[in-house]
């Protein structure tokens, strides 16, 4: 098992721990009804059309 030979100090530590941030998800607009979705995903809101490229795939 891999020992560290020196201590890493408090900056270098917390530098690589602040690369771990949660980013929003990107939202589109569904082409059909206009509300907010995710990419690449059927249109599922709740007053959603149930659409994915144009063709119903989700039944209301």
């Amino acid at each position: 098992m891999a020992v560290p030979k020196k201590k890493m100090s408090r900056s270098r530590t917390r530098r690589r721990k602040a690369e771990w941030k949660v980013a929003a998800p990107t939202l589109h607009s569904c082409p059909t009804c206009g509300q907010p979705k995710l990419p690449h995903r059927a249109c599922t809101n709740k007053n959603g059309c149930g659409t994915y490229r144009g063709r119903e795939v989700v039944a209301r």
